[in-house]
């Protein structure tokens, strides 16, 4: 458990100018004109006439701004400009993804490939994009591909359990941790804090199942809104009440290599099998009540 909370965490961020040289004045002897007046040396007779252009005309030089530099491209695509310097995302050569440093950077596909880093993987969907194997590609989880074993009815249901106390326990962290006031909103301070200071809390550490099952059905309040906020963190491209594949990645990438059960989970959350998972299809899986299913909750 003290691991999922960690993996998280680490998941769960302008010359002063120098002084013109006085110019030297030149004096001229000039012939007595009651009629003539020279203007001053130096000075442009126009200026002096109009009067109107005091102060001298500063030219700046033109900085063309690059239309990529504040154009935002999904995974796997980059910036670039056109004829018009119009700009526009096209796939990324996956040779131009930065060198990887280890093994820890390789991900695994749903095609059960290895991919040398999640920028390898990404390039390489988006050059499938429009094509049956493109849709179907996914990341499937963070490091090599390796053998998952099945995972049983029996584990499944035995799966919410901790996942449940891990996200209380993950936003209890949050809370203890936040110094900065970045990781959490202060409305969702709030709601955690009255979990925190609640003395029926089960503390965090390894718990058996039946200790789990008993403290969901007795302390059932404290979990309501940990479910509802990691649905709310995943919801985000776009936030529309909808987690799709790639929007559950964050989440359970990371979590298959530990947890087996986890690919299956997601998929029996997926009630009526439509590739969306409703609020109401998450809260159900979590054991939340449907009168308890609150939309103001994801905050």
């Amino acid at each position: 458990m003290r691991v999922w909370i960690v993996f998280l965490l680490c998941l769960a961020g302008h010359a002063i100018a120098a002084p013109a040289e006085e110019e030297p004045v030149v004096e001229e002897l000039v012939t007595e004109d009651p009629t003539v007046e020279e203007p001053e040396v130096g000075a442009n007779p126009v200026q002096v006439e109009v009067g109107e252009f005091d102060e001298a005309i500063d030219i700046e030089d033109v900085v063309v701004e690059n239309p990529c530099l504040n154009y935002h491209c999904k995974k796997g695509k980059v910036c670039e400009v056109d004829d018009s310097n119009t700009p526009m995302c096209v796939c990324q050569d996956p040779s131009t993804c930065p060198a990887v440093e280890g093994e820890f950077e390789h991900v695994c596909g749903t095609d059960n490939k290895t991919y040398d880093s999640s920028c390898h993987f990404f390039a390489t969907k988006c050059a499938l994009e429009g094509t049956k194997k493109g849709h179907k590609l996914h990341l499937d989880y963070i490091g090599p591909c390796k053998y998952i074993e099945a995972c049983l009815d029996n584990e499944l249901n035995e799966f919410p359990l901790r996942m449940r106390d891990w996200l209380k326990n993950v936003l209890v962290t949050l809370y203890e941790r936040d110094e900065d006031n970045n990781m959490l909103t202060e409305k969702q301070k709030l709601r955690v804090k009255k979990i925190f200071e609640n003395e029926k809390r089960l503390q965090a550490g390894e718990h058996s199942l039946d200790l789990l099952a008993r403290d969901f059905e007795k302390n059932y309040n404290m979990y309501i809104f940990p479910v509802h906020w990691q649905f709310g963190q995943l919801d985000q491209h776009p936030v529309d009440g909808y987690l799709t594949h790639s929007e559950l990645a964050p989440l359970r990438a990371p979590l298959i290599p530990m947890e087996h059960c986890t690919t299956r989970f997601f998929e029996a959350c997926d009630a009526d099998s439509d590739k969306y998972i409703a609020l109401e299809e998450w809260a159900s899986c979590f054991g939340i009540k449907e009168q308890d299913v609150d939309k103001d909750l994801i905050i």
